[in-house]
């Protein structure tokens, strides 16, 4: 069967159905005061429809179908159109005055992402981003933006770069939409995370899927999207429901040691402080006590305490000791690196070739 493609023709016009009403007169020779007195109308009322200074509602649209055979259909989706196309003109309008609110935005970014289509013109700009967002305007998308800044006042990011980063957030909201989670377990969580932590030695291709089954299972969506320009963000995690949570990550440094120490710090965030807490973390630039005890949890989930502090005592780390040392932990060797570089045991520099570099993926196919 050949393929059959129907184009669907969309003006960037409206008529009103006065003037289609003056045409079908003219056109039957048909007076407008005869026309009036069939359809047991005022030529008051007829002239203003004419004039397109009175609607024509749907009692009006039947008496039209009896008089001139003309559906009421048509007279009804010739009103609902012309109205229709009127208001968008309005509001484009409107919206041409808040075109430097769209400028804040990363849209060059979204459009390399495939999230949004190239805008057409500043006000197209303005609508695809209010689209993203899910908000009818500008002052919606500010009064929502204002409970985000409460929520998340803790972070330098959050000050500095906002429109990224709500952007960002959105984005996680969206991709969580289509995960399927159970309702949230705090058993079901912490069996994952153990299981999850064996899985750092493995490749992505491994380790995400599974990952992502497991938390999806315990009540959480785990989502990965890049950071956007002018941000600095590691994860996040909040609630989106009583019995869903959203931990989201950014993967911003790309290697294994920053990805899982981020993924823990964030899972100890569902665990430990409550739903009604919203966290926005940055890996260089975290502080406070819950963001303590996440950090505090993500270490010792990683690598137990006690062997951690034998291994850490000697005085020099060559690379066949740390990797002797992750295998007797069951952890990847990068953990191991990157801790002992944090705390200054050894140099940056050293023996990051045991440092797996991932990078995600977020091009338009």
């Amino acid at each position: 069967m050949a393929d059959t493609t129907i184009n669907q023709f969309a003006p960037d016009y409206a008529v009103h159905p006065g003037e289609i009403l003056e045409e079908t007169l003219e056109a039957r020779g048909m007076k407008k005061a005869a026309f009036a007195k069939r359809c047991g109308l005022s030529d008051k009322t007829v002239s203003q429809i004419i004039n397109g200074k009175a609607p024509v509602t749907p009692e009006t649209a039947i008496q039209f179908e009896r008089v001139l055979g003309v559906s009421a259909t048509v007279w009804n989706n010739l009103e609902a159109f012309y109205r229709l196309h009127t208001a968008q003109a309005t509001a484009r309008k409107k919206l041409g005055r808040q075109t430097t609110w769209a400028e804040k935005f990363p849209i060059k970014e979204l459009v390399r992402r495939g999230i949004l289509e190239k805008p057409d013109n500043k006000v197209d700009a303005v609508e695809k981003l209010l689209n993203l967002f899910g908000v009818g305007s500008v002052n919606a998308w500010k009064r929502r933006f204002s409970e985000l800044s409460v929520a998340y006042r803790h972070s330098p990011s959050f000050e500095s770069a906002p429109e990224s980063v709500a952007t960002w957030l959105r984005l996680g909201e969206l991709y969580s939409e289509d995960i399927d989670t159970k309702p949230y377990s705090r058993a079901r969580f912490i069996a994952a995370l153990k299981k999850i932590r064996s899985l750092t030695t493995e490749p992505p291709e491994v380790f995400e899927p599974k990952m992502k089954e497991m938390c999806a299972k315990a009540g959480i969506a785990l989502v990965f999207v890049s950071e956007l320009p002018g941000t600095h963000l590691s994860g996040t995690t909040r609630w989106l429901g009583k019995d869903k949570a959203l931990i989201m990550l950014s993967l911003r440094h790309k290697s294994d040691d920053h990805l899982w120490f981020s993924f823990f710090h964030e899972a100890a965030h569902v665990l430990l402080h409550g739903k009604r807490n919203v966290f926005l973390d940055e890996t260089d630039r975290m502080s406070g006590d819950k963001e303590d005890e996440a950090n505090q949890f993500a270490r010792n989930m990683l690598i137990p305490e006690g062997e951690y502090s034998t291994f850490s005592a000697r005085r020099r780390f060559y690379r066949n000791d740390i990797e002797a040392f992750a295998r007797k932990v069951g952890i990847a060797p990068g953990i191991v690196v990157g801790r002992l570089q944090h705390e200054e045991k050894i140099p940056h520099a050293w023996h990051n070739v045991l440092k797996r570099k991932f990078t995600l993926v977020e091009t338009k196919e």
